[in-house]
């Protein structure tokens, strides 16, 4: 049987298609072009760490908290990395901040809403992870009543389809009533949107700013960053996939919450059969 002859003009490729091609992992294909200065990393690990613990903390906060730290970094620098690390200090605020006229923000659904059982919300969001010479963003999929997480994506860029693959794995689970984020443009895409519809998914999106909107994702972010990143240096983005693999392996399986009544999220996730969705 003859192979099918592909048009050589990579131009005419997507990224993914190459990789595919090729068999190489598209974190491999960025990781090459995605050096950043050592300073700059230096920095970056810094603000990661102070954000996590204070995540309130605007530029300017994080700038003075720099200085002390004896790295005199002004606060356009720390904007600019804050906005490539895709932080964002949390507090209530009035919106300022323009919309993209092409996607569509949906409204906030869960204020007042009494959250009873797995698969009536799951909540999204991305997070900076860094790596020893780079650094890469992690999207994860989770159910807000029981914290499991249904699925998660490691990328080297901001690209949409890592989430949107993210919430296609997920949905091979289950399915939601309401599915929440933040106003980012890989949530409010039509690529994600289109498969959330489709399903028939009501779509939720936190306020600009607002500290309190998805603050499961927000707490799970830091239990990550404690309890597995902060504790290693990835040499690479395959080596921060296995580490975060098995890391949410004994998260969903192993570790106990005192609000859960010291079950794991699996036993409160599946536990609840009745409650699944049929996908």
């Amino acid at each position: 049987m003859k192979r099918k002859i592909i048009n050589s003009d990579p131009c005419q490729i997507s990224i993914a298609r190459q990789c595919e091609l090729l068999g190489l992992s598209r974190a491999a294909y960025y990781y090459q072009s995605r050096q950043v200065n050592e300073y700059d990393l230096q920095v970056m690990r810094l603000i990661d760490e102070e954000y996590t613990r204070h995540p309130f903390y605007g530029s300017r906060r994080l700038s003075h908290w720099l200085k002390k730290q004896n790295h005199p970094v002004g606060r356009d620098k720390v904007r600019g990395l804050m906005k490539r690390m895709r932080l964002e200090a949390i507090y209530p605020r009035k919106r300022l901040s323009q919309k993209n006229k092409e996607h569509q923000i949906h409204p906030y659904l869960l204020r007042h809403l009494e959250i009873e059982h797995p698969d009536q919300v799951w909540c999204s969001d991305i997070t900076y992870i860094r790596l020893k010479r780079s650094f890469a963003y992690l999207v994860v999929v989770m159910d807000w009543y029981s914290r499991y997480v249904l699925s998660w994506e490691l990328s080297l860029s901001l690209e949409s389809d890592f989430c949107v693959n993210a919430l296609q794995k997920a949905l091979v689970i289950s399915k939601p009533e309401i599915f929440n984020s933040d106003q980012g443009s890989q949530y409010t895409s039509t690529d994600m949107t289109d498969v959330l519809k489709t399903a028939d998914i009501k779509i939720s999106m936190d306020g600009k700013g607002r500290v309190f909107d998805n603050i499961m994702i927000e707490r799970l972010w830091r239990t990550v960053k404690y309890e597995e990143v902060y504790l290693h240096d990835y040499e690479n983005p395959d080596v921060a996939h296995e580490g975060l693999e098995k890391y949410f392996e004994f998260y969903n399986q192993e570790r106990r919450h005192s609000t859960l009544g010291q079950k794991t999220p699996s036993e409160v996730y599946w536990g609840n059969c009745e409650f699944r969705m049929v996908v």
